[in-house]
């Protein structure tokens, strides 16, 4: 038996049930009325598995099919968004097994094409971070990144240098340094920069 610890309004029509499992889930009026729920209530074990699966967890399968019909996301970002809305994470796992099921999320996909489409923009530090930060694994990073990136580092560095106006018998060490940093800030390493920063000059002194 399940007691409803909690039962109040949330405005348009939906209500939260906070039951004494810890778990907690958002309802609309006439789904909460099929269950009779109000504070002090109880759900029998055929009950509260009727609402987990039946309501709460039909939702959030169809919640995460909409969710990725409007943008590839990884298992991380369609758990958070899911979370957000307040489904019970027994709900949730369901859900991200159901689309798992059917390919409609794979990490591996999510990464290889993540890199390929932004590699042009973005170093192999930036590209390891924001997909680090979207949950992907560091081996499937790893992977991607062999496997995809073609990007030439050293001249998106020239691109961005040129941008800066850079021009090393011009500009005084505080003014360079200060293009050091800016470039370094966008993910690319120290070393590839001053190789790239002493091409236009061979007196560059940058450290």
């Amino acid at each position: 038996m399940v007691v409803v610890k909690e039962y109040e309004p949330m405005g348009k029509g939906k209500y939260r049930a906070v039951f004494d499992n810890g778990v907690s889930c958002v309802l609309y009026r006439s789904e909460a009325a099929r269950f009779s729920l109000k504070t002090g209530s109880f759900l029998n074990e055929e009950q509260y598995s009727a609402l987990m699966e039946e309501i709460i967890g039909k939702r959030a399968k169809r919640r995460a099919m909409h969710i990725l019909e409007q943008m590839d996301r990884t298992e991380h970002e369609l758990r958070e968004k899911l979370t957000k809305s307040e489904y019970p994470e027994e709900c949730i796992d369901d859900a991200i097994e159901y689309v798992k099921k059917y390919k409609y999320i794979d990490d591996e996909r999510y990464a290889f094409n993540y890199v390929r489409f932004h590699q042009e923009k973005l170093s192999k530090q930036q590209l390891t971070v924001k997909l680090s930060q979207k949950g992907v694994n560091k081996e499937l990073i790893t992977a991607a990144l062999e496997s995809e990136y073609e990007a030439d580092d050293e001249e998106k560095i020239r691109t961005l240098l040129e941008k800066k106006h850079y021009d090393y018998e011009k500009m005084d060490r505080k003014e360079c340094n200060r293009v050091y940093q800016y470039i370094l800030r966008r993910g690319f390493k120290s070393n590839d920069i001053l190789k790239v920063m002493r091409g236009f000059s061979e007196n560059c002194t940058i450290y």
